[in-house]
């Protein structure tokens, strides 16, 4: 019983390699994700929070482009000029 069940589980996998663009974007992704959960607490240090924000939205915007996941493109770019119109303004 224990072998169907397995292989009824294998079978709704599709094994497949990630493509080198899938992987770059995927760390990016990952080293913009820590940009952007470090920054909240560096905006009191002058620009260095908000060039953070810039950074990572930057950084997580192709992992989010490869995987077509529009809602969440929409939303860094918003970050990234949100904290661009920031920066002007100072």
């Amino acid at each position: 019983m224990n072998s169907v069940k397995r292989q009824w589980l294998k079978s709704l996998v599709k094994e497949r390699k990630l493509s080198p663009a899938e992987r770059l974007s995927s760390r990016l992704g990952y080293m913009g994700s820590a940009f952007i959960m470090l920054s909240p607490y560096l905006l009191g240090y002058g620009n260095l929070g908000a060039f953070t924000y810039i950074t990572g939205g930057l950084l997580l915007t192709p992992q989010v482009w490869i995987a077509k996941q529009w809602n969440l493109v929409i939303i860094n770019i918003n970050l990234v000029l949100g904290y661009l119109i920031y920066l002007y303004n100072l």
